[in-house]
């Protein structure tokens, strides 16, 4: 005889608020941007890298309306907070890592900064969650940020698909490539490595 667990296997899913669906399609858009990136590495067609930074902002669309949704309808979890960390994570963390690599910074050095960057969105998320009852107000808002928020790396997309735009991918890489002991640093990665050290910074940033 079967299980009342095994009797209803969308029993989570139902467990689902309406805002929790924006945070999986925020994880979607992440995991498209993944698989695209990919392809571009498989086949060369540019348009993939097109396609990879277009739905990172699109998963900050749907970061942003699962917020105003929860927000509107009253309806906040700790399952929902954790789940839009987990996007989070995939969407600007690992997903703006791999389209820089995409892109051409495949050096030793440029492989270690965005290792770097993507611990400190991680790491920025966690600390969000241990404080955010603590820096809520009365009505249960986060009042600030410490560090940059992780959807900041959208921006560093832009500028990715810019430089898709003008052919600066791979040898062609904004501001070239230097040689330091061997190994090859991008210079441009190193704006990925100034996002990461925002994100775990104790700079304060209101929240609106």
């Amino acid at each position: 005889m079967n299980s009342p667990e095994q009797r209803k296997p969308f029993a989570m899913i139902r467990e689902f608020h309406l805002a929790d669906w924006f945070t999986l399609a925020n994880a979607v858009c992440g995991t498209g941007a993944l698989f695209s990136i990919l392809t571009y590495l498989q086949t060369g067609d540019v348009i993939h890298v097109y396609f990879a930074c277009g739905l990172i902002p699109a998963a900050l669309l749907f970061d942003v309306l699962d917020g105003r949704i929860a927000r509107w309808r009253q309806k906040t979890s700790a399952m929902g907070r954790e789940l839009d960390s987990l996007a989070d994570v995939i969407s600007f963390g690992v997903a703006p890592a791999a389209i820089a690599y995409g892109c051409g910074m495949q050096g030793l050095y440029d492989r270690v900064v965005l290792v770097y960057f993507v611990a400190c969105g991680v790491s920025r998320l966690a600390r969000y969650n241990v404080t955010a009852e603590a820096l809520s107000d009365s009505a249960g808002k986060v009042k600030y940020f410490e560090g940059t928020p992780i959807p900041t790396s959208v921006l560093l997309v832009l500028m990715l698909f810019v430089a898709a735009t003008q052919g600066a991918l791979h040898d062609s890489l904004w501001f070239g490539r230097v040689l330091l002991g061997g190994f090859t640093l991008h210079p441009l990665v190193l704006l990925f490595a100034l996002s990461g050290s925002l994100m775990i910074s104790r700079i304060r940033l209101p929240k609106f």
